[in-house]
């Protein structure tokens, strides 16, 4: 008999309670998870603006190696999705297996390969001898223990893919909670600096990928099955996850790479001030569109399963649904990030070495708040994108927004133009609202389109064209 979980359940449900159901306890989750980002600023801040630089400059390694980990998790997320929505459980629990065996042989390879050349890299970026060190230290521990930030996000997003955002909340919570307390006593309390705020994430990353390794492989009581000796290799199955995988990863190292070149741009035109305000800055605003990220975790579920049992009003439903309520929040996280960005910047800025910040920091946060309210067009496109199995479309737009409009529009501005930092500042803005606008078109065709296109395959999940 079919085991059905009630995960499985909500997903199989109407698709608004679903959104709400699933996007809740991410939104939650996440929030905690951005507030130990913050939090990790705000304690190095006291070591001074080289210390909050170093972290700045590894900030878009980070997100590089997150990128791969959640693009796997994501990519076997969608495929686990759709073959609940067709009912076929031996085929998603095969999704979760290729997607562990994958990411954890990157992790691997990634670990040994970086870890050893990172004096080299952040040496030779900074400015400053002593900024090069502190980042080489803090990215050699995350780089050493890729493995648990690859088994952590892989695990979460095949909870999510079978609808447990519950459990997927509880790991991602502990996590983040353990790295929070931890901050303050590696930092200061036993001397180690900057390389103590590496050390406190890296625990907290393994405490969630224990907790996610003991529902999944010990415990069992998933819908997906991980046993080993359940393990066939499916060509078609890699290629249909990596299909979105490969995409998601390249959409968040767009993003990292579009921060790297942001902070070159910086340090031209501001110097190490100008890089240490964006990257402080720019963990509020992304704290800004966490309620997003969670929702765009139910989106990609949700569509997902309505796509694997060919239930297109289903998936229009959810989508729409979504870019409103996702509209809503954002109208509301612009005002307050405006109102509140004088005491949001004192985070930062508390200390005697990095008071100088504050007012450029006031007024980075008020300007990105022009973009906010379009960040739902774009991030739940793509979640829908990814949902369905088109992940490339998402890349696209990605790509239009971080690498084409926002970098180059930051260059032009501020370097050609002569706006100096106003310039980055104003590319950043225009690169977010235009490529938000042309997403929500290119989604909102395509939601119409599949109907006819879903209607017209009579084959199995396996054999759709993707």
């Amino acid at each position: 008999m079919e085991r059905v979980t009630p995960g499985v359940k909500t997903l199989l449900g109407d698709p608004r309670r679903a959104i709400l159901k699933l996007s809740l306890p991410m939104m939650a989750a996440m929030l905690v998870q951005s507030a130990y980002n913050v939090v990790d600023a705000v304690w190095v801040a006291g070591l001074g603006q080289g210390a909050l630089a170093a972290v700045g400059l590894f900030f878009p390694f980070f997100m590089g190696l997150m990128a791969l980990a959640t693009g796997i998790g994501v990519g076997g997320s969608a495929a686990i999705s759709r073959r609940i929505g067709a009912k076929d459980r031996a085929g998603a629990s095969n999704a979760a297996l290729h997607a562990f065996t994958t990411g954890l042989g990157l992790a691997v390879l990634l670990s040994v390969v970086l870890a050893p050349l990172s004096g080299h890299i952040f040496r030779g970026m900074a400015a400053e001898e002593a900024t090069g060190a502190f980042a080489s230290g803090y990215a050699r521990v995350l780089f050493s223990g890729a493995v648990f930030v690859f088994l952590a996000n892989i695990g979460l997003a095949v909870l999510r893919g079978e609808g447990d955002a519950r459990r997927a909340m509880y790991a991602m919570l502990a996590g983040s909670l353990l790295n929070i307390v931890l901050d303050p006593l590696f930092i200061y309390g036993l001397g180690l600096g900057v390389v103590g705020a590496a050390w406190a994430t890296l625990f907290g990353q393994f405490v969630s990928a224990l907790l996610v390794f003991y529902w999944l492989f010990l415990k069992r009581d998933t819908y997906v099955e991980l046993l080993p000796r359940l393990f066939r290799w499916d060509g078609g199955l890699f290629f249909e996850i990596m299909r979105v995988g490969v995409p998601a990863s390249l959409s968040q190292i767009s993003m990292s790479l579009s921060a790297f070149l942001l902070n070159w741009i910086l340090l031209r035109v501001a110097g190490e001030a100008g890089v240490a305000v964006f990257t402080s800055g720019w963990r509020i605003v992304t704290i800004g569109t966490i309620p997003l990220m969670g929702m765009a975790t139910g989106v990609t579920a949700v569509c997902g399963a309505a796509y694997g049992a060919r239930e297109v009003e289903k998936l229009r439903v959810a989508y729409l649904y979504a870019v409103r309520f996702g509209l809503v929040l954002e109208l509301i996280v612009a005002g307050m990030v405006a109102i509140l960005a004088p005491y949001l910047a004192l985070l930062f800025t508390y200390s005697a070495g990095s008071a100088a910040l504050r007012p450029e920091l006031v007024r980075f946060l008020r300007w990105m708040t022009v973009f906010l309210p379009t960040v739902p067009f774009g991030m739940l496109t793509s979640a829908m994108f990814n949902g369905i199995g088109k992940g490339e479309r998402a890349l696209l737009v990605t790509i239009l927004r971080t690498l084409v409009l926002q970098v180059l529009g930051a260059y032009g501005l501020s370097l050609l133009g002569g706006l100096g930092v106003l310039g980055v500042w104003w590319g950043i803005i225009t690169g977010n609202v235009c490529a938000g606008l042309v997403a929500f078109a290119w989604g909102h065709h395509t939601v119409g389109w599949l109907k006819g296109e879903l209607l017209s395959v009579k084959a199995p999940l396996s054999g759709v064209r993707q």
